[in-house]
């Protein structure tokens, strides 16, 4: 299946942003970069606030997609920053299937190989209903984590 380029409003703005912010602390500090495994910044409220059925409904509206391909989008477009287990991603599949939001189909039905889901047009409902919520949440966040950073790092000397 071929990689899917993001469209409109979304994954673009949020790489380059995270690029930008990495660069720029490069330059400015000479501290080295921590090393190691990804932190997931976004835990609890933020995946109760609908974030990851947002996300998955928008990534699944654009092209059918599986389990592990979602994980690997969602990695790439925030740079390794939020990582999602398979322990999420496949509970969150079958509650949005049970709801009627996404239909599965084995990609082999005479036998249990990758269930690409495709959205539904409640699917499509819910995708408009959480678009229009988490947009406030989400630029909330975001202003905190800037006063957050202006606060400590703006005091240095």
């Amino acid at each position: 299946m071929a990689k899917a380029k993001p469209r409109g409003r979304g994954a673009d703005p949020v790489a380059r942003a995270a690029r930008a912010a990495r660069e720029r602390a490069s330059a400015e500090s000479p501290r080295p970069a921590r090393r190691g495994r990804s932190s997931d910044v976004f835990g609890g409220e933020i995946r109760r606030r609908d974030l990851f059925p947002l996300l998955v409904l928008h990534l699944i509206g654009r092209e059918p997609a599986y389990g592990n391909r979602l994980i690997e989008e969602i990695e790439r477009i925030t740079e390794g920053v939020i990582s999602v287990n398979p322990n999420t991603i496949y509970p969150l599949l079958r509650d949005l299937e049970a709801r009627k939001l996404i239909a599965g189909e084995w990609e082999h039905p005479d036998r249990r190989t990758r269930r690409y889901y495709k959205i539904t047009a409640a699917g499509r409902r819910e995708h408009r209903r959480l678009l229009a919520e988490m947009e406030p949440f989400l630029d909330s966040v975001i202003r905190s984590v800037t006063l957050i950073k202006r606060e400590i790092y703006d005091q240095e000397g």
